[in-house]
């Protein structure tokens, strides 16, 4: 049952002041720094608590493949922000939460008029199939591109708080490697950010689902491992907790046990979802949002507020209000005026910057064992299409056809036949193992091997074919390659310098791919004998013994 409101009123008047809004409005809003273990205006050193939704129509964030690649970017229709700002005024909205946006849009009228309202942006880096997966991770040049793609579209408004790198990438025992890639795109994104002279303040976080290693991960990515200083360290914690359900308490949520955890992190943690609607009296819709007195309450020294899940009612029933009217209106369920009623009631413990000295300190990195297959240093290398396009130019046996489902069967007979061929592109996680051509794109990976191959069987012409898949040219190096090749080194196992330019800048040697491979070996974006996570380093032996003198005829 949704509610008969009486905010039509209001919201007309509220959408005729937003049809003037100036885009300066996002030059003028004070930004959002990280101080310690605290969020800060900058203008006047005043705390800052998350009171946030989750803003993203028909979407489902997790770190899983999806054949369904469509989503509507939520900041690039003015006229949805306009006929919903007014109603997320309503419960107090100072924060949403965007999961994918086109940095190739205008994001400028949502932007003004969210920063009108005095409402801030923390934007999820990824989209529907190109995002970090949880059971085949890596970081490569075509998610580089677009995690920077979407820092330059959102960088100039100041009311961008910062980013997700990733959202749930590790779900379960078995994809604790996946945090090593998730931490190399901190890295590379908070390092882009630099290069870029970008806004300091703009911070990178992580956001977790409520897991049974969630403290090895809260620890992973707020460690700080050699002299890497705070490089790839998360500036920022995000929780996604669902243990509060109907009328719980402080002790039964495991909410206490939280703050506890997290009383000594060295940055700011918050709830990046929440509202539990299971067992909720009514139903989904009727939530009392009873935690909210305790995360504005008693939390506030160790939690700095959270989002709630979600704006727009969906297939999953979190929903706070459904569009009606072909999506020209808004109408609120019951747990909107539960919420608001809430909110509106809240006077949270606040710390002022200047009475405020940080003293926590990075917790130690998790060790390898059972339960946590990522080392945390070294890490992956950064991508770097330039390096990618030198190796291609250079090679004397290059592959020719883009149809990545006919990759697989080459990496796994190559790597199988000298696993030598392949340490270039190796990625395992859980040794710290990191080719330095892991980050290039399927072709370009499968050309290095074809080429390591081809070299290594006396560049016989057999060697260079796989039925018209590869074929030999001419190797060129150009000067502005050499020192890129030369870190690397003739085996590929090195690491070059992280690239400086703009992320979508410069093409791979091959063509890029748009989404996760096809090609590649089970398990992830390179052969199977050089795993992501796993021990395995023969298995594909006796295979290509098989299999040897039918590969060399095609």
């Amino acid at each position: 049952m949704k509610i008969a409101t009486g905010f039509a009123g209001i919201a007309a008047v509220a959408a005729t002041l937003f049809g003037s809004v100036s885009a300066a409005s996002y030059d003028d809003i004070p930004d959002i720094e990280v101080y310690g273990q605290h969020f800060f205006y900058t203008n006047n050193g005043s705390q800052f608590f998350l009171k946030g939704v989750a803003y993203q129509q028909n979407y489902s964030p997790n770190g899983s493949t999806s054949s369904d690649t469509t989503y509507t970017d939520p900041l690039a229709d003015g006229n949805a922000c306009k006929r919903d700002i007014p109603y997320l005024q309503q419960i107090y909205t100072n924060i949403i939460r965007v999961y994918a946006i086109d940095p190739t849009k205008n994001h400028d009228d949502c932007m003004a008029q969210l920063a009108s309202a005095g409402i801030y942006v923390i934007a999820d880096l990824g989209e529907p199939g190109t995002s970090i997966e949880s059971n085949n991770p890596e970081w490569d040049v075509t998610l580089y591109q677009r995690y920077t793609g979407v820092v330059d579209s959102l960088a100039k408004y100041k009311n961008v708080l910062g980013f997700f790198a990733g959202n749930e990438n590790v779900s379960s025992g078995n994809q604790t490697a996946a945090a090593a890639f998730v931490k190399a795109a901190v890295r590379d994104v908070k390092g882009y950010i630099a290069a870029q002279n970008y806004r300091k303040t703009l911070g990178v976080g992580y956001a977790t689902a409520d897991v049974p290693t969630r403290d090895e991960l809260a620890h992973y990515f707020a460690c700080e491992p050699g002299n890497s200083g705070n490089s790839t360290q998360i500036d920022y914690w995000g929780y996604n907790v669902y243990s509060w359900c109907g009328d719980s308490n402080y002790a039964t949520s495991s909410y206490g046990e939280r703050v506890d955890f997290f009383s000594d992190y060295p940055v700011p943690v918050f709830f990046a979802e929440y509202g539990c609607i299971e067992g909720i009296d009514g139903g989904a819709t009727h939530r009392p949002f009873t935690e909210v007195e305790v995360l504005f309450g008693n939390m506030t020294s160790v939690f700095s507020g959270g989002i709630v899940y979600e704006w727009f009612m969906g297939a999953n029933d979190y929903g706070l209000v459904e569009l009606t009217d072909n999506g020209a209106s808004v109408s609120p369920y019951p747990d909107f005026t539960s919420l608001q009623s809430q909110l509106a009631s809240i006077s949270p413990s606040s710390t002022a910057r200047s009475a405020y000295t940080p003293s926590n300190s990075a917790p130690a990195c998790p060790t390898v064992a059972a339960s946590w297959q990522a080392q945390a240093s070294p890490l992956p290398p950064s991508p770097n299409s330039q390096l990618c396009a030198c190796m291609v130019a250079g090679l004397q046996c290059n592959v020719q056809s883009t149809n990545e489902e006919d990759y697989a069967d080459v990496f796994n007979f190559i790597c199988g036949a000298n696993q030598d061929f392949c340490n270039g592109i190796a990625r395992n996680a859980t040794t710290g193992d990191f080719g330095g051509y892991s980050g290039c794109n399927p072709k370009d990976q499968l050309a290095w091997v074809a080429n390591q191959y081809y070299l290594g069987n006396g560049k016989s012409s057999s060697a260079c074919a796989f039925s018209g898949l590869a074929t030999v040219q001419s190797a060129a190096t150009a000067s502005s390659c050499s020192s890129l090749l030369q870190a690397v080194g003739t085996a590929g196992t090195n690491t070059a310098a992280s690239p400086t330019g703009k992320g979508t800048a410069g093409a791979t040697g091959g063509a890029a791919s748009s989404s996760k491979s096809k090609g590649a070996a089970p398990g992830f974006n390179a052969p199977k004998a050089v795993e992501h996570g796993g021990l395995v380093l023969g298995i594909w032996t006796a295979v290509a013994a098989g299999s040897l003198l039918g590969m060399l005829a095609l």
